[in-house]
């Protein structure tokens, strides 16, 4: 293996999660521990380093990269940091009272790991391995602790509980589940519910082919699709805390994806509050509808001469 796959090797060992063992970090572990291609893990060593002029600099030199400055903080957010959680490295330990944000902020290698990539490749290695597990833990089990924790229960129409992944959008889809359906779309079955984190979280694969919904395409429907059988209405509903309403763009997209589905179709446009609302007022299509999280009772219709319903 490359150094760089040996160095993903190491950290994956360590428990980091999939994010943290791509070829980014890889090489910045490979920085911190001083190790060039043809180096030995014995000879890695500890020395403090900066990012920009320390850790990009020696892989730009010694690995044929090319990190512009500005991926600077790209490094520190989404290795360093992590790295420091998991106890591979110390986060200024020349000078620890540095201030936040100093441009004499430096990493290095703990004394722990060192001692653990020394072994790598060596009989002791396992050993010495499972030591430092047993002694800090794995990050990637402390992050899915955190994850379930942090999860959000929705209660769906027929009494099953899923869990989404925490974050505003997922708030407001469950609130579309919880505080929506109940009161706009009274009976109505839940046929897709997505996730930030599983696009196909809950998918009703039977009801949607029986109303020529096409399912090899669920990353392109709604965040929320209910069928009210008695009204023969689809509500195909969005969630919006950053982007994505029911713009004239995306009517067109999703006429299109349910061109052969002949029930009639009401579009709503979910957001939290009435300050995100008026973010994208402007960009929402008419003969829609706007739902607000904190305003439950109500609705806003984008409609001119008619109330609540399909699209003519």
């Amino acid at each position: 293996m490359s150094k760089v796959q040996e160095a993903q090797d190491i950290l994956k060992a360590l428990g980091l999660p999939s994010a943290q063992y791509n070829e980014m970090a890889a090489l910045t572990f490979l920085a911190i521990c001083n190790i060039k291609e043809q180096d030995s893990w014995e000879n890695a060593t500890i020395q403090s380093l900066g990012i920009t002029k320390g850790i990009m600099t020696f892989v730009n030199n010694n690995y044929s990269k090319s990190y512009a400055p500005n991926t600077r903080e790209t490094f520190r957010r989404q290795v360093l940091h992590q790295f420091e959680q998991a106890r591979i490295v110390d986060y200024n330990p020349d000078i620890p009272d540095l201030p936040v944000n100093s441009p004499k902020a430096h990493y290095a290698l703990t004394k722990d790991v060192l001692i653990l990539v020394k072994a790598y490749k060596k009989k002791k290695w396992k050993s010495e391995l499972k030591s430092f597990l047993a002694k800090v833990g794995k990050l990637s089990d402390q992050y899915l602790k955190e994850r379930t924790i942090n999860q959000i229960p929705v209660t769906l129409p027929n009494g099953q509980i899923i869990k989404l992944s925490a974050g505003q959008h997922n708030i407001v889809q469950a609130a579309i589940i919880e505080s929506f359906a109940p009161r706009f779309a009274n009976g109505g079955k839940l046929l897709y519910l997505g996730d930030t984190a599983k696009k196909d979280l809950f998918i009703d694969k039977v009801g949607l082919e029986k109303l020529n919904i096409p399912i090899d395409q669920h990353s392109k429907l709604p965040d929320v699709v209910i069928y009210d059988s008695k009204r023969q209405w689809l509500f195909l509903i969005e969630a919006v805390t950053s982007h994505g309403p029911v713009s004239p763009k995306r009517i067109f997209e999703l006429e299109e994806l349910f061109k052969h589905c002949s029930i009639g179709k009401v579009y709503v446009t979910a957001f939290p509050d009435m300050s995100e609302f008026k973010k994208h007022s402007n960009n929402i299509a008419w003969e829609t509808e706007v739902w607000l999280m904190d305003i439950p009772d109500h609705m806003i219709h984008f409609n001119g001469d008619r109330f609540m319903g399909p699209r003519k």
